[in-house]
């Protein structure tokens, strides 16, 4: 092997390498200033040649600057350089990606390719070894990062694992398992120790192998198994009726039977509906799209990924994401994902210069990472997993505590909580797995083998982080490649969209356990022969334990038959995601590792047949994996010591509303919102933002099953430190209030997770997570359009005003106990809010929904966390409406009735509908319906006016207010994006008001198609990592056009050429993840075969053709010249990294200008709001001629406009910088037009996330680009 090094300067971007300076700052008085390089390694079979050289480095470098390369450091030998980069125990996904890359332009012989950060530390003295080390900790992720002491010679870590190993169970018994449980880290407690001694010494009679003791820790640890959601409860000496799970299963029989699977699966689903669904005639090559019906059901699932996003956050949380959407794709015979929802759950946040007063300073383990970085890089690791494998994420939470009790005891989420829910669908035929047959083959899809994630079940199971050894935990932590995870999605999509000749009779996905785990579960009870040559290994010297066992992510188990692995294979080429066919099913009941070269699995099909040789695992199927006998759990309840609120002085409301709405529960989430995708895949009718800054205080998400299209269901996911004292009791408690209250509201929970170690040891103390419950609710919606958002909306329609409701479900009661008034005065309280009364509030809810039929709510919010006063005011934050209250109706302090989190909501109603909405609570029996007062008033300074019983208690605006509300978003934002885009949108905020919409056009009335026409066929190219094809399609299809899908590897194999298209449409996502720059990787595969290059000179050519490239396919279109043209082959304009350093997801107002673009002809002149949704989008030129020329020629076709609707490069309203508010170029003739916002997202009315209140138009503006791309292609026959 060879390694190549290439050195690019800057290495970091501006605002990074100022945090970076910023930290060791504080390590050492002696640094001055920082600079930082990239260093390229790649690594190839053999020396590479100039022209595979050039390759390389066009494709390593921006356009503008090829001179940034070099192929020597700018940093000296004597100086303080400190190199940091990834581990070398694995590739990483930039490595992966870039690989494929170079494969795709034929440069076969790289290998691997990783860059490193090298940083010249300016100093004033010399540093010594100790501040040396301290600052590399500083500067690198101790989990995936190490430092690199000289420059990397070779990828070989040197790295050699213990061979396995038999353990001499019947020779040493108990003892034997003893060692190897403290050696291998397995977790076994007690009863493991003795089930197992007695199992091989007794039963099996003999050793069981290292891998065998590895492979039951993970596949029958408390992770995998639940053993105490299942187990026998004795609680202060009495055993309990029911266990957990018992009691929970037992919530369907008070509910609706509509659940098609339940408990099993790791999702569960109901009956959904028929729906028409987008499909392409054939998933094996290139074909046109149709649109069939078909039955589709609904999918959910949640789970949590807590430990590993503890110790390493990025990664931890996108593995969690990858492995909650393989839990989707896991459900009967495959299954379609559609949106994600994310929460997470931290300690005290600590914010450096933002002073909260609750939270107190304290220790925090070295093995875990500090709340702060928790929450903000758990949350940049799952938006950016989600981003790039292209699932909107549409819901969540965040929530911060930390606190010591009355009782003296830490109460704090220093173990955090990575919550990741998921609603997905599954075609009504394919609900049921095929129970494996002798002769079926077992097949691997997915990433290779990797040393990562080895041992997490075991590890996640461990009573109190810590107790465990720190490589050991190390070890569990796993790496995500949203890439691969959706080449993998694209291989199973492709099976399901077969139809009844879906090649999968089987699935599971692969999680805690690894192979282990998912190739017994996919054969049990039949078994099956498994060879340990057939998988394809990422790293050469993986071990047959860790092969057996790792947890490498991106990975699928299916059995399919013999008949169809060739169309298996061809899909899997297609979609460029790895096949391993590593087994057949024998029927024998044992599930056998070979290591045998003879792969040859004809013999154990045999009855008898007896192997001579060892294997590393030999079990039956029955034994581990049958019905095993439940675990007992001896439980008291401990007493807990509650003390009433006791404030030295009763804050003001003012006062207290200035610490709540900092409190990160209740403030602004703008900081999770701003940098995830949001309307991605196009079937979001409801994401968390509403209102005309599109504010994040969503109460619901609402998805599509088609880009053509009352019964509740539940999952609850447990996170307790359930096997410490006490809290085994408290959770058993809490899921009978639970089950209890959910049987009175008819509502069924069919399935969920639990984590049952959320505690962490701190020094000698061990410090509990507060138990948590996480309810995510899901249910069939007839018509997602049919839906109320918090933003109050009267004061901006002719009639100006609107009436204030409270449905009020308190019983009268006011407590403050648990509330974030509580928290933010650092106490719990003793009296916390309950419900009093289930079914008023099935009654109340009934009434609602009646009223939401009739179309007579114009705005709604749930009282949660920081009570009615916080209800209200979201409310008036979301529609920017100012307000008037009176509460009459209750008694006690003002502080008690406003701050008070009991249950009940807010509506917004006309006034002519008041006594309606009224009366109607009344037939339904609803006790307390009051209205309280106005929403009055338009606009960022509008007044808020609260009084209690007759007296004033606040007298405010909505900018003060909401300007606190947003404070603690933007503390957050500081650190993780440009600060000076986050200062720019905080303190814009008192500038801002509703965007002002204008159409030119009326898209009600469509353009005239004659249906008598042939067809017109276009095609949708998607390279991998494309992920916005299908709502393009859907567009296109809604136009008229016969829609092709076409992928690059259709191309390259010449399968389909572009000679038969009219148009063709390089949509949006991350081609190759964009890791060497967006579409860089895609460029470079078109760029560099000459074949691809004829025909697209050709297409361009042709008169009668058109293209759109939109977000990624515009990035393509620059770097290919079809806009602004190119000079030596160059392109003349490309987008650059969007100024904020980041992801950028809006709903953004952009001004259509007049234009020879012949997708906009009719448009121009209009004003109106579109997705955004990219990280590279800012539009730069090679000098400031091409862009002049641009102008004169009328080529800038759409731009980002202020709240006034005029051009801006003001952030956010302009998301990226592009100068002059660019955000489309078209060419000269107008036939090409590349945009980077997303008008495929929102062509149907419901994909609209805000319009004006007053807003007339049933259809979306946005259809009419591709009516017209329609019309002009007609006109050209």
């Amino acid at each position: 092997m060879v390694i190549l090094k290439f050195y690019k300067n800057p290495g970091l971007k501006a605002n990074l390498l100022k945090s970076k300076l910023e930290k060791i700052k504080k390590i050492s008085d002696s640094v001055t200033n920082i600079e930082a390089e990239s260093c390229y390694y790649i690594e190839s079979k053999s020396p590479l040649s100039k022209d595979n050289i050039d390759i390389i480095k066009w494709i390593l470098t921006s356009p503008f600057e090829p001179q940034e390369l070099k192929d020597e450091s700018d940093f000296k030998n004597g100086q303080l350089v400190i190199e940091i980069g990834p581990r070398l125990n694995f590739s990483t996904a930039l490595s992966s990606n870039a690989v494929s890359i170079c494969k795709a332009v034929q440069l076969e012989k790289v290998t691997r390719i990783e860059i490193s950060t090298r940083y010249l530390i300016h100093t004033k003295t010399h540093v010594d070894k100790d501040t040396e080390k301290n600052i590399v900790d500083a500067l690198h992720d101790r989990m995936t990062e190490c430092r690199y002491i000289k420059p990397i010679e070779t990828f070989d870590h040197g790295f050699r694992p213990e061979e396995w190993f038999e353990v001499d169970v019947v020779g040493e018994g108990r003892k034997a398992l003893e060692e190897v449980n403290k050696k291998l880290g397995l977790a076994f407690d007690n009863w493991d120790l003795d089930y197992y001694s007695n199992l091989f010494k007794n039963k099996i009679k003999r050793n069981p192998t290292s891998v065998e003791c590895f492979d039951l820790a993970q596949s029958n640890s408390e992770h995998s198994r639940h053993w105490f959601f299942k187990g026998k409860m004795i609680i202060d000496g009495e055993e309990q009726k029911e266990s957990l799970l018992d009691m929970i299963i037992d919530t369907q029989t008070k509910s609706n039977p509509n659940n098609v699977i339940k408990f099993s699966d790791n999702s569960s689903a109901i009956k959904g509906f028929e729906v028409k669904t987008l499909r392409p005639n054939r998933t094996d090559e290139a074909s046109s799209f149709k649109v069939n019906s078909s039955k589709q059901h609904l999918i959910f699932t949640a789970e949590t990924h807590n430990f590993p996003t503890g110790v390493a956050p990025f990664s931890g949380a996108t593995t969690g994401t990858g492995g909650r959407l393989r839990d989707i794709q896991g459900v009967g015979r495959g299954g379609y994902y559609i949106a994600g929802t994310a929460g997470y759950s931290v300690g005290n946040l600590n914010i450096p210069g933002y002073n909260l007063p609750w939270e107190e300073k304290q220790e925090y383990p070295s093995n875990l990472a500090l709340p702060l970085d928790i929450l903000i890089e758990a949350s940049n690791g799952a938006s950016d997993y989600g981003n790039k494998f292209g699932e909107p994420v549409v819901s969540g939470f965040a929530r911060t505590f930390g606190m010591i009790d009355p009782a003296g005891e830490r109460r704090e989420w220093i173990k955090p909580i990575m919550f990741s829910g998921g609603i997905g669908s599954m075609e009504a035929n394919m609900t049921k797995k095929i129970a494996a047959q002798p002769g079926m083959q077992v097949v691997k899809i997915g990433g290779p083998v990797y040393r990562i994630g080895v041992g997490g079940g075991a590890a996640s199971s461990v009573e109190v982080q810590g107790d465990n050894e720190s490589d050991l935990d190390f070890g569990a932590v796993q790496r995500g490649d949203a890439e691969m995870e959706q080449k993998l999605n694209r291989l199973v999509r492709a099976c399901m969209e077969m139809g009844d000749k879906n090649p999968i009779l089987s699935i599971h996905d692969q999680g805690a356990g690894g192979n282990g785990n998912v190739l017994k579960e996919l054969v049990e009870p039949a078994g099956a022969v498994i060879f340990s040559k057939r998988f394809e290994l990422g790293d050469p010297s993986i071990s047959t334990l860790e092969l057996w066992g790792a947890e490498y992510q991106e990975n699928d188990a299916i059995m399919c038959k013999q008949d169809d692995t060739s169309l298996l294979k061809k899909i899997a080429q297609r979609e460029r995601c790895p096949i391993n066919f590593v087994g057949t099913v024998t029927g024998n009941g044992k599930i056998i590792l070979s290591e045998e070269d003879d792969c040859d699995a004809s013999k154990y099909m045999r009855k008898d047949y007896v192997s001579k040789q060892r294997h590393p695992v030999d079990l039956e199927l029955e034994l581990v994996l049958g019905k095993m006998p439940k675990k007992t759990f001896q439980l008291d309840r401990s007493t807990v010591k509650l003390s009433p609120l006791n404030l030295e002085q009763t804050p003001s409301i003012e006062e207290a509303l200035d610490k709540v709405l900092r409190l990160p529960s209740v403030a602004s989430k703008r900081y999770l919102t701003n940098k995830v995708d949001r309307c991605v895949t196009g079937l979001v009718a409801q994401q968390q933002c509403v209102g005309p800054l599109h504010t994040p205080l969503a109460d619901f998400a609402a998805v599509g099953l088609s880009h053509f299209s009352t019964d509740i269901k539940c999952s609850g996911n447990w996170m307790w430190a359930a096997k410490l004292p006490g809290e085994g009791a408290a959770l058993y408690d809490a899921c009978k209030a639970m089950c209890d209250v959910m049987k009175e509201f008819g509502i069924a929970i069919d399935g969920g997770k639990d984590s049952l170690s959320m505690a962490a040891r701190v020094d000698k103390s061990v410090v509990k997570a507060p138990g948590t419950l996480v309810v995510s609710c899901y249910a069939p919606c007839p018509d997602i359009r049919l839906g109320v958002t918090p933003d109050m909306k009267a004061p901006s329609l002719p009639e100006k005003e609107g009436f204030l409701i409270y449905v009020d479900l308190s019983g009268g009661k006011s407590r403050l106990g648990g509330t974030a008034f509580a928290q933010v005065h650092n106490q719990l309280g003793d009296d916390v809010a309950d419900v009093e009364n289930p079914s008023d509030i099935k009654r109340a809810f009934k009434a609602t929904q009646q009223l939401i039929k009739e179309g007579k709510i114009l705005s709604g919010h749930d009282i949660s966390d920081g009570g009615l006063i916080t209800c209200l005011l979201e409310m008036a934050f979301a529609g920017l409406s100012g307000f008037r209250i009176n509460i009459m109706h209750k008694t006690g302090s003002a502080i008690e009735i406003l701050f008070a989190e009991e249950v009940g909501w807010l509506l917004e109603v006309r006034e002519n509908d008041v006594k309606d909405v009224v009366e109607l609570f009344e037939r339904y029996k609803c006790p307390e319906v009051h209205v309280i007062g106005k929403s009055v008033g338009h606009g960022i300074d509008s007044h808020i006016n609260v009084s209690v019983n007759g007296i004033t208690v606040l007298n405010s605006t909505i900018f003060k207010l909401m300007n606190i509300w947003e404070e603690t978003s933007y503390q957050l934002e500081l650190r993780q994006t440009d600060s000076v885009c986050a200062t720019q949108e905080y303190t814009s905020l008192k500038d801002r008001k509703s965007p002002a919409y204008k159409l030119t056009f009326n898209p009600d009335i469509p353009l005239p198609r004659d249906a008598e026409k042939p067809l017109i066929p276009v095609a949708v190219i998607r390279e991998e990592g494309i992920n916005g094809d299908r709502e393009m399609a859907a567009s296109l299809i809604s136009a008229g056009f016969e829609v092709w899908d076409v992928t690059m590897q259709d191309l390259l194999n010449n399968q389909v050429t572009l000679d038969k298209f009219k148009g063709i449409i390089f949509p949006g996502g991350f081609s190759y993840a964009d890791v060497l720059g967006s579409a860089k990787g895609w460029a470079a595969s078109l760029r560099f075969h000459p074949s691809l290059q004829n025909q697209l000179r050709d297409f361009i050519a042709r008169p009668d053709t058109f293209s759109l490239g939109v977000c990624n396919g515009c990035q393509l279109m620059s770097l290919l010249g079809w806009i602004g043209g190119s000079e030596d082959g160059e392109p003349n304009v490309v987008l650059d990294h969007n100024n904020s350093g980041r992801f950028e997801c809006r709903w953004t107002t952009v001004k259509i200008e007049n234009t020879p673009a012949i997708m906009l002809q009719g448009m121009e002149g209009s004003v109106f709001g579109v997705w955004v949704a990219h990280g590279e989008g800012k539009f730069t030129f090679r000098n400031n001629d091409i862009l002049e020329k641009l102008k004169e020629q009328n080529c800038l076709a759409i731009k980002y406009t202020d709240d006034n609707g005029e051009p801006t490069e003001k952030y956010p309203m302009n998301p990226n910088g592009s100068i002059e508010g660019i955000a489309a170029i078209c060419s000269s003739d107008g036939r090409h037009l590349a945009m980077m916002p997303h008008p495929e997202r929102c062509t149907l009315a419901w994909q609209l996330p805000w319009v004006p209140a007053n807003w007339e138009y049933k259809n979306s503006p946005w259809q009419r680009m591709f009516q017209n791309a329609y019309d002009w292609c007609s006109l050209q026959e």
